[in-house]
């Protein structure tokens, strides 16, 4: 999502192109370029370049809560219990729960492609420190279905925050912490500046990743365009048919190339493909890569959010971003996006070969965010 926060800052310059083009050369030999690894690290130095003139915000560190979340073995669970379902806005919204029921609640919100067991380790490390846990799958994915076949298949992003507003409107929780990843970052990030009322804080894996598609006409050079084929891929037709033809070789291919480092099994990943059934998944990822570059209209009924989102506001709700080590997905520096967090904040580096799906890859330490942001 670093290409949609480049774009709509302020693009690159032909310094940067030459500083990632000299870098390429020095790599090559020694990475292999199936894997985004390498263009991550030449999009972070365009990225660090393009915003090395921003300031940072004069905020208030958050303190680490002296609750401490217990160590546990990535994959120690493999199941949530029984999923509930509710009509929420215009969806019935697949879920899962746990802890009490009158603790504070977080909302933990997956990406694409993943689902809620990129969770399953992180949901009763909270429920034990008495949170209330609701991890929902998002539309397109898993149980959650449109009440309507006449409604858009939709996924810009004032939508899908929506769609967790309605979710909290149905369950009657009036504020909650919002943690997520790739989607579910952006969207704790829409749902902190567009109602921070109803946000205690977040938690934002690769930081700030509100955008419009405005924001994103700005070309990137070569190097980090590439990191993106997928996004040009899905803007054809062709590239529709290829992703509903090889479902789930296509997301576990992203699976290797975002997380380089992390072993997963067969077991692991089939678990959260079988959410790609969803008869709307492969609309909503199209339209949701789409949207981002222009190739699809949203609805009119969102303008006036998207409006507000594309003057990119600051969250102003106590926030921790973070990133993992070996994330093989394009992300921007943390300083890149310092000055989008105006209220209290932390930023942590995961190491030990930790990728994009941090949640699953890092149980623990995306647990002890959610503590210590509530701190």
């Amino acid at each position: 999502m670093i290409l949609d926060f480049v774009r709509a800052t302020g693009g690159v310059t032909r310094s940067d192109i030459d500083v990632a083009t000299n870098l390429e050369r020095q790599m090559f030999e020694t990475i292999n370029l199936d894997r985004r690894g390498f263009l991550g690290t030449a999009a972070m130095t365009i990225a660090a370049a393009d915003f090395s003139m921003m300031g940072s915000a004069a905020a208030q560190a958050v303190r680490r809560n002296p609750a401490s979340v217990p160590p546990i073995k990535p994959g120690t669970n493999t199941s949530f219990g029984p999923l509930k379902q509710i009509d929420a806005g215009v969806l019935n919204i697949g879920y899962a729960e746990a802890g009490r029921i009158d603790g504070p609640t977080v909302i933990l919100l997956h990406g694409w492609p993943y689902d809620i067991h990129s969770y399953v380790d992180v949901a009763p490390l909270l429920a034990s420190a008495g949170y209330r846990v609701i991890v929902p799958y998002l539309r397109g994915y898993g149980t959650t279905s449109f009440l309507s076949s006449a409604t858009m298949r939709n996924a810009q992003q004032s939508a899908v925050g929506l769609d967790i507003i309605a979710l909290m409107d149905a369950l009657k929780i009036q504020k909650a912490t919002v943690a997520g990843f790739d989607w579910g970052a952006r969207t704790a990030d829409v749902m902190a500046v567009l109602w921070p009322e109803r946000c205690k804080a977040i938690v934002s894996v690769s930081g700030y990743l509100i955008s419009s598609p405005a924001g994103n006409q700005t070309p990137l050079p070569p190097q980090a365009a590439f990191a993106f084929w997928y996004q040009y891929y899905f803007a054809t037709e062709v590239g529709k048919a290829g992703y509903a033809k090889y479902l789930n070789e296509f997301n576990k291919f992203i699976w290797h190339q975002a997380s380089p480092k992390w072993n997963f099994d067969d077991a692991t990943y089939n678990r959260t493909a079988a959410s790609f059934n969803n008869p709307d998944h492969v609309d909503i990822v199209m339209h949701d890569y789409r949207w981002r570059l222009g190739l699809a209209d949203g609805e009119r009924q969102y303008d006036d959010l998207e409006k507000r989102l594309a003057a990119l506001p600051a969250v102003t709700v106590p926030a921790i971003t973070m990133e993992g080590d070996s994330n093989g997905a394009i992300h921007a520096p943390s300083t890149a996006y310092r000055n989008k967090f105006s209220g209290e904040y932390d930023y942590r580096l995961i190491t030990g070969g930790v990728g994009h799906n941090l949640p699953q890859e890092a149980p623990q330490a995306f647990a002890q965010a959610v503590l210590d942001v509530n701190s």
